[in-house]
């Protein structure tokens, strides 16, 4: 018997004992990843600590869509998730930026290594808040967009960083502020407004075009030839394709509601004046008809 099926007078009102077992192994295999992540960046392997991130967002796509799938979705599986996204991409990209650069500003003196750990803290309020954020409003939410940057979006620009410089050779001690500064922007971009698309849309059920496939394919090798590199500036250009694409949308909107107004004014509207200008250029042999529309209150 799945969720979605009618339960029997008896057991109406009877709480349902035990949890799906299939869809909260992926969630418990996410959060042992983000637990993974903080162990190694204690332990100084900063790469291992990237890659199980990077792991837990593999885990934390998968067991949203086998519950669905399955038709195994329950709210202990929702409370589970985002628990574990909280501690996925919440404290463990924080403690591992910590652990592996901003710890070191403790040697510039003790206001610069407050600075540091409020860095990796701002991040870890920006999850919080985010994950709070979207648990309140996902009934309501346009499915097309996220409002703010989802966090393990925000989480994988923050692993890929790491990952990049440690694969490139880059020492940390040489990163410390710009790693203090994407920290903060991260999180900050986790509760700001800005719209960031989701690809909720695309349907996978569906018949594509073979060269679909082809773009899919070659999507893989691409990150298989550096993973680090494209990683981090794949989701980084992801990052700042939020604001972007909100002041498009914004853009769109005004353009739109000032072309309806203009459509919908008379011309006899007390209050409202319309001025036309033209204007002959007989040098040009061109005749150019400019309309100069102004609207105010008397």
């Amino acid at each position: 018997m799945t969720e979605s099926d009618p339960l029997p007078e008896t057991a109406a009102h009877k709480p349902s004992r035990g949890i799906y077992l299939l869809p909260n192994l992926f969630t418990t295999a996410g959060l042992f990843s983000g637990f993974y992540a903080i162990v190694a960046a204690i332990g100084g392997r900063y790469e291992a600590a990237a890659v199980a991130i990077f792991v837990g967002m593999i885990m934390d796509g998968i067991d949203g869509r086998v519950a669905r799938l399955t038709h195994t979705q329950s709210q202990f599986g929702v409370e589970y998730d985002s628990l574990s996204d909280m501690v996925c991409f919440g404290l463990a990209p924080a403690l591992v930026m910590y652990q592996w650069a901003l710890h070191g500003f403790v040697d510039y003196g003790w206001l610069w290594a407050k600075l540091g750990w409020l860095a990796a803290f701002v991040y870890v309020a920006g999850g919080a808040l985010r994950l709070a954020r979207f648990n309140s409003q996902v009934e309501t939410a346009d499915k097309r967009y996220f409002q703010g940057l989802p966090s393990p979006s925000a989480a994988a620009v923050l692993a890929g960083l790491v990952w990049w410089a440690s694969d490139g050779g880059l020492e940390a001690e040489a990163l410390r502020i710009p790693v203090a500064v994407v920290t903060v922007i991260v999180g900050i971009l986790m509760v700001s407004n800005f719209r960031y698309y989701s690809f909720k849309e695309i349907d996978y059920k569906n018949r594509v075009p073979f060269v679909v496939l082809l773009l899919v394919v070659l999507g893989f090798i691409l990150v298989l030839i550096d993973p680090p590199t494209l990683l981090f500036f794949g989701f980084s250009l992801y990052a700042l394709s939020g604001p972007i694409l909100t002041l498009w949308l914004l853009r769109r909107k005004r353009r739109e509601r000032t072309r309806s107004d203009s459509h919908s004014l008379p011309y006899g509207l007390v209050g409202r004046r319309i001025i036309l200008l033209t204007t002959d250029q007989h040098q040009s042999g061109h005749y150019l008809a400019v309309i100069f529309l102004r609207c105010f209150t008397e």
